[in-house]
Formats: structure tokens, sequence, C-alpha cells
């Protein structure tokens, strides 16, 4: 029992050590979901995991091959901190083909990955007490960096009947003096929703109105379905194109979340402040990741449009079925590879008093791993994903089905 006290003590002398930001993080949902259902499944248990945030696809052979000539070849040493100028060009060449923008090399920075760009640009940004405006429900890390910044989230509702998406109004009623951007992420997370050029001109206008920042989370690009297309925010207009921040990378589209290559591309100043930053923090990204985002870029593109093709293809199957499930509504979505039913009924009808507990006895007793929409500020939900193989997707909606029956009180 001594023991125990010491310990306690302990923890609380090492808690108060820490700095005071990283007290205020909220642990990350889908981690903590996706660690135990791997636990369950080392101990025997046949758990489905449908908390992915990563396509199942393997990186295209080109990009893989190219990786290894460039080691080979002794490309194995240090870069510029903001990437290499090969790969830069890479960018610029794709921003200009795919969305007619121009950029120049000082506009644009490689970093580790989308989520490490968008940190580094929360720290050369935000100073205590700016506000940040981000719609719910978003990705678990934008207001996390955020706080880790000394800035404020300041959350507004994106309602299912407006298919999880904000308007220009909600926008222009939450600025303040200290509001200094938005974040725009589209194809979203979790949402999978999609902003039509109508809704980002006036959401633009807003901007333009109250001279703010917009950060443009454009990862899930290429898995766009149906008869929808991306259009970046940044096309709309010069001003537009000035005051957003693009932010991409190579880790959805080409199938490549573990290369950790992402870009901005922006501001001079901005990007310029990010290069510095980079330089005393993490050197330069992974040199051989580069050459293969390079060949990513300027390769062939025929297995990002067979990714996308099957994504659509298991979408269109699976959305019906998980629609059926009692208590569940269920807005298609246009784009990424998720699904997010809003589950209030059948969270009452089964006898679950909030969604995390709900997505507990999903994992526990239905062996199925969801990840709970509270972490994404979106309460009444739970994010599905289709990156795993089709019979994967439909035993879990099954097994999930027959939860919902078993458990449904009349």
């Amino acid at each position: 029992m001594e023991t125990n006290f010491e310990s306690i003590r302990g923890a609380i002398q090492l808690t108060r050590q820490l700095a005071s930001r990283v007290n205020t993080l909220s642990p990350s949902t889908t981690l903590a979901i996706t660690a135990k259902a791997k636990e369950m499944k080392a101990s025997g248990i046949d758990v489905i995991g449908l908390g992915a945030g990563e396509p199942d696809y393997n990186t295209p052979d080109n990009i893989i091959e190219a990786a290894y000539t460039s080691m080979k070849e002794g490309k194995t040493k240090y870069t510029p901190s903001g990437g290499l100028p090969t790969l830069k060009d890479a960018v610029i060449a794709k921003l200009e083909n795919d969305q007619g923008l121009h950029y120049l090399r000082n506009e644009i920075m490689i970093g580790i990955g989308a989520k490490h760009v968008l940190y580094t640009l929360f720290q050369v940004m935000i100073n205590p007490g700016d506000e940040v405006i981000i719609p719910s429900p978003y990705w678990v890390s934008y207001p996390e960096q955020v706080k880790l910044a000394g800035g404020v989230p300041v959350h507004i509702e994106g309602k299912p009947e407006a298919h999880f998406k904000v308007t220009a109004e909600q926008i222009h009623d939450a600025v303040t003096e200290k509001t200094k951007a938005i974040i725009i992420n589209s194809p979203g997370n979790p949402t999978g929703m999609i902003y039509s050029e109508d809704e980002l001109n006036q959401i633009a206008n807003v901007c333009k109105e109250k001279d703010l920042w917009i950060i443009s989370d454009e990862i899930y690009e290429k898995l766009i379905y149906g008869d929808e297309k991306h259009v970046s925010i940044a096309q709309l207009s010069e001003d537009a194109k000035k005051r957003t921040l693009i932010i991409n990378g190579v880790s959805k589209s080409h199938s490549m979340t573990g290369w950790r290559i992402g870009y901005i591309a922006g501001d001079a100043t901005v990007v310029g402040a990010m290069t510095n930053l980079a330089s005393h923090s993490t050197s330069n990204p992974t040199t051989t990741s580069q050459y293969a985002a390079i060949e990513a870029y300027n390769g062939p593109q025929d297995a990002v449009e067979t990714m996308r093709k099957d994504f659509e293809s298991r979408l269109d199957r699976v959305y019906p079925q998980l629609a059926a499930i009692p208590g569940f509504k269920v807005i298609k979505p246009q784009g990424a590879f998720y699904l997010l039913p809003e589950v209030t009924e059948a969270m009452e009808k089964t006898g679950f008093a909030n969604v995390d507990d709900f997505a507990e006895a999903l994992l526990t007793k239905a062996n199925v791993a969801v990840i709970p929409g509270s972490g994404f500020g979106s309460p009444n939900t739970i994010r599905l994903s289709y990156a795993t193989s089709i019979e994967l997707i439909e035993e879990a909606i099954r097994r999930i089905h027959s939860f919902v029956k078993e458990k449904w009180r009349i």
C-alpha cells in the first residue's frame, strides 16, 4: 500500500514537471481504439478493424523502385530543410496541372507528412490567444495542434441536414477580433463531404471581408466519387489564392502513408518561416521518401485511378447495407473512404448513454472496431473506414446489424 502511495506521489511530481501545453492535449481516440483492437486480435479474437485512416493498397511498384534506385545511387544524405528542389518542382507541376495554380519554389515546403506540415504551420502562424475556426466534425488533430501553438480552437457545427458542412454565415458569426484563420477540409475526414464551388466562393468572400487565413486541407482530393469534382478554394480568385495555404501530400492519393511526405503551398513569408523552423527541428524530410514522392507525382497515375474506382465500388455496395441497420442514419459521402452514420436512435434503443460506450460494446461484443464520433466533435456518430477488403467490410456490417437487432428494446 505504501508503495502505491509512493507511485502516485511520483506520478504527480512528474506531471508537474511537464510543460503545461501538453497537459491540455486529448488522447487520440483513433489510436486508442486501434490499439485495443490489435491487442484483442493478438490474443486470438476475430476482430474486424474499420478504424483505418489509410488505404489498404500497397504503394505502387514504380514508386518503390524509384526509392530503391535512389538509395543505390547514393542519394541518402541530407537535403535542404524545405525539401528537394526537384520535389518542389513536381508539386508545382501537379498544382498547375490539376488546379491551374501557379507557385514558385519559395512558396512550397515539403514536410514529414501533411500532419507535420500542419503542426509546423500553426507553430509559425499562431500567437497565444489567436483563434482558429474549425468546422465540426473535424479531423482529431486540428484542435490539438492549435492548442499546442497557444491558440484557441473555435468550433462551428456542420449539421447532418447540411451534409456536415458549415455555411459562410456561420463562419461570419464566429469571427472575433482574435480570429486568425479557418480550416477547410474538402473532401473531409471523417465526413467524406465536399464543398461545392459556390459554397467555397461564399466562404472566400467572408475570409476576404474579415481578413482571415484559409488553411485548405486537400489530402483526400484524389478520392472523389460520382459526378463530384475537387475545387481548391485557392482557385477561385487572386485574393483567395493569396490568403490560402494548401496542405496536401502523397499519403492517401498514392497509398504512401508510411513514407511521410506532405507539402504546403502558399504565402512565401509563411513558408519561409516554416522552413526555418524545420531546419531546427527535423533537418529535412526523409531523403528516400522524397525521391519516391517525385516518382509519385511525375510517374504514371494509373494506380491512383484504380484505387479510386475500387473505393467507389466498395462504397456503392456497403452504403445501403449500413443504412439498413435500425437506428442508423447515413448520408452517402462524396469522397475519402469513411462513412459517418448518426446513431442516436440505435444507442438509445440498445441501452447506451453515449457513443463511446456504444463503440466499446461494438468492439468487445460484436468484435468490430469503429471510431466514436466524440473524437471528431460529433458525439452522436461513429466513423467506419471502408479502406479494407469488401468481404471484411460486409461481414463487419452484418455483425453490427446483428448486435443492434439483438439489443434493440421495443
